[in-house]
């Protein structure tokens, strides 16, 4: 089980892009607390984020006449890079293992199911 503090998890344990994560869910357990109230409000979170990628995306294509085009596709990956340190911090928050083995683990299921049915496709 990950601990609830990230200063207790030592580092050499954390892979990658995770250590930064740990670092940002620590100091949100610190100013919030780590209740099902906060817990729920971090996966909300994920709404509001992937709602910003939709409005950047119909920035760039200008969808909107009114407004013509505001945004860019930097704008874009910049929203969707929150979108996925969101997703982090809220696995991490909620994870009973390490987040990275269960991205792992999840990735290679999504791989599968994708290699399976580009076989069946042939």
């Amino acid at each position: 089980m990950i601990p609830q503090d990230s200063q207790s998890y030592p580092a050499r344990h954390v892979p990658g892009p995770w250590l930064p994560v740990f670092r940002l869910v620590g100091w949100l357990d610190r100013q919030n607390g780590r209740s099902e109230q906060e817990i729920s409000l971090r996966l909300l979170k994920l709404g509001e984020e992937a709602g910003e990628v939709a409005q950047a995306w119909i920035g760039t294509v200008g969808q909107n006449p009114r407004k013509g085009v505001t945004h860019t596709r930097e704008d874009v990956a910049d929203e969707l890079c929150d979108v996925i340190i969101t997703a982090m911090v809220a696995l991490v928050s909620i994870a009973e293992g390490n987040p990275d083995d269960i991205l792992a683990a999840k990735l290679a299921k999504v791989e599968k199911r994708a290699a399976a049915a580009e076989g069946g496709a042939r």
